[in-house]
């Protein structure tokens, strides 16, 4: 083989491999970013905590909204649309879930934080999101939230003229692979 094979062989190699490492790279992106948000609360993803500071002076409202992809027959609501809590208070709330259909089926919820400049500072505690819910038919659940908002949301200059927080969960089918869910 001459020098020039050689070469064109070594430069192919290096493109494959500067191919696969941006494959692996596209496919990584998703889970890597979702991991970022959790941990630092970017873009409205609210912080996973083990138990609140306890309460401070003042209050703030939190609302809460609940949405159902339409591939998934399930009715989905909190019961309670808003409550006014202190910062650093525990706090648990419900949403109710209800499967509509005539089987068994799997979802998963995601969400939200608005403003997103709030999501640093909103801690789940306990919360159904953090795992997938499979529903009997006509099966009807209530499923906690328990979490609490940092009072270090009052210090910060961008944050503390919030008065509302609005926690967002939309349910998604979990589609699997053969199991009959």
């Amino acid at each position: 083989m001459t020098a020039a094979a050689q070469k064109n062989n070594r430069t192919a190699l290096t493109m494959a491999l500067v191919a696969l490492g941006f494959l692996a790279l596209a496919f990584a992106s998703v889970p890597l970013y979702r991991a970022f948000c959790q941990l630092t609360g970017f873009d409205g993803t609210p912080l996973r905590a083990e138990k609140a500071p306890g309460a401070v002076a003042g209050s703030i409202g939190v609302r809460f909204d609940a949405n159902v992809d339409q591939k998934l027959p399930w009715r989905f609501e909190p019961v309670q649309n808003q409550v006014r809590i202190a910062p650093g208070e525990r706090t648990t709330i419900y949403y109710e879930a209800k499967n509509l259909s005539a089987r068994p089926i799997t979802g998963q919820a995601v969400w939200n934080v608005t403003p997103d400049t709030v999501g640093q500072y909103f801690n789940k505690i306990q919360c159904f999101c953090f795992t997938e819910q499979t529903l009997q038919p006509g099966e009807s659940v209530k499923m906690p939230v328990v979490f609490y908002v940092d009072p270090k949301l009052r210090q910060d200059d961008g944050t503390k003229a919030i008065d509302e927080i609005t926690l967002s969960y939309t349910f998604y089918k979990v589609e699997s692979s053969g199991t009959g869910r």
